[in-house]
């Protein structure tokens, strides 16, 4: 039974890494689509959405399997405890990637900001491509160094996500009304995704170490 259990833990990781690849192809094509204009990308990201929804829902399932069958204690059950928190910050990860992806498809054949944004857009995805392939890594080798990068790299978000609301709500600004809706939904989704990456980033971090460190729920 112990051999069965150890292999139905081994399964939960490897489902998790499954997700969490999706996530970092969904977030790549999502801030491609949206700073390039490229609404077959934003598509793609879209009718993907459903794909990751049912993997995180097999997972969980699984996971509630384990729970009721072989009634883990102490850090086996932190750790089936734990993917099913995971699995659902990889499941709204994937909706910051669609809602991402459906400003690009409303707005196209325009791009979604003013020109004067766009470079901090296209910085700000690059980071989130950059943690969601991170996080893809640390979920396959528990690497307790790619979760401080993780957390590092999410300052860099919120300095941006700040910035995009510095400039809108500046005298210089000349966006319309739309613009400004829309860089301000934008950068809270890039800010909303890699929060939920630092969310998983500290679980991994309490199960490799022990030490729980507590932040608000994304």
């Amino acid at each position: 039974m112990r051999e069965v259990f150890q292999q139905e833990l081994a399964e939960v990781q490897e489902r998790l890494v499954e997700i969490a690849g999706r996530v970092a192809v969904s977030i790549d094509k999502a801030t491609r689509a949206f700073n390039e204009s490229d609404v077959t990308l934003a598509e793609e990201v879209i009718a993907d959405d459903h794909k990751i929804d049912a993997l995180t829902v097999e997972l969980d399932e699984l996971a509630i399997t384990i729970l009721a069958r072989q009634q883990p204690v102490a850090r086996d059950l932190r750790i089936v405890v734990s993917a099913l928190r995971i699995s659902a910050s990889l499941e709204r990860m994937g909706d910051m990637s669609t809602h991402i992806a459906q400003l690009a498809r409303y707005r196209f054949p325009d791009k979604v900001v003013p020109k004067s944004l766009r470079p901090t857009f296209v910085e700000m995805g690059a980071l989130d491509v950059a943690i969601a392939n991170m996080l893809t890594e640390l979920l396959t080798n528990e690497d307790m160094h790619l979760a401080e990068t993780i957390r590092n790299e999410d300052d860099k978000v919120d300095a941006l996500h700040l910035s995009v609301f510095d400039a809108v709500l500046g005298e210089a600004w000349k966006g319309e009304a739309t613009d400004t809706v829309d860089a301000t939904l934008a950068s809270r989704y890039h800010e909303r995704f890699a929060d939920h990456a630092v969310s998983i980033a500290k679980k991994v971090q309490y199960l490799g170490t022990g030490d729980w460190h507590p932040v608000s729920n994304p």
